[in-house]
C-alpha cells in the first residue's frame, strides 16, 4: 500500500509508515504545499497513493468519493500535536495491514474508525474491524484505540 501524507501531518508520519513496509512520500516532498485539495487529490488518484490527513474536507464524499481513490483517511483526532498523531497512526498500522483501504474512507477518531464508501444512492457504512475499532451505529459504542 502507497500513502501520501498531507502537509497537516508531521514529516515523522511518512517515516512510521515506511517502517511498517508501506510507502509512504509527503505533500511537502513533492512540493504540492499550498495546493487545493483538488490537486492533492488527483496526484493521489494518479499516483495511485491512499491520502492520510488532518483536512476533514476529504472525508465529503461528494466531492470526494471513495470509489476513486486508492482510500482516504481523515484524521478527527482532539489534539494535533506531533506525538498524538503519531501514536495513533502507528495504531492503525495493524488495520491498514490486514483490511482494504481502496475505495473507502476512514474517519479516524481516539474512540475508533468509521469507514465508508460510495455506493449507488450515497453513503454506506461498512464492517467492524474486530475489537479494536468499530464502524459507528446509532446502537454500538465505539471501542477506544
Amino acid at each position: 500500500m502507497q500513502f501520501k501524507i498531507d502537509e497537516n501531518l508531521p514529516v515523522d508520519a511518512a517515516r512510521t509508515l515506511i517502517a511498517a513496509g508501506f510507502g509512504a512520500d509527503t505533500v511537502i516532498d513533492e512540493e504540492l504545499s499550498g495546493k487545493s485539495d483538488d490537486v492533492i487529490a488527483e496526484f493521489c488518484r494518479t499516483e495511485g497513493r491512499a491520502l492520510i490527513t488532518l483536512d476533514l474536507g476529504f472525508a465529503d464524499i461528494r466531492d470526494f468519493p471513495p470509489s476513486e481513490y486508492a482510500g482516504l483517511i481523515g484524521l478527527r483526532l482532539r489534539r494535533a500535536d506531533r506525538q498524538h498523531i503519531l501514536t495513533t497512526l502507528q495504531q492503525l498500522i495493524p488495520l491498514l495491514k490486514s483490511n482494504e483501504l481502496a475505495q473507502k474512507l476512514w474517519v479516524v477518531d481516539e474512540a475508533g474508525v468509521r469507514t465508508a464508501r460510495l455506493r449507488r444512492g450515497g453513503h454506506r457504512p461498512l464492517r467492524e474491524f474486530g475489537a479494536v475499532v468499530a464502524q459507528v451505529n446509532a446502537n454500538a459504542p465505539r471501542p477506544r484505540i
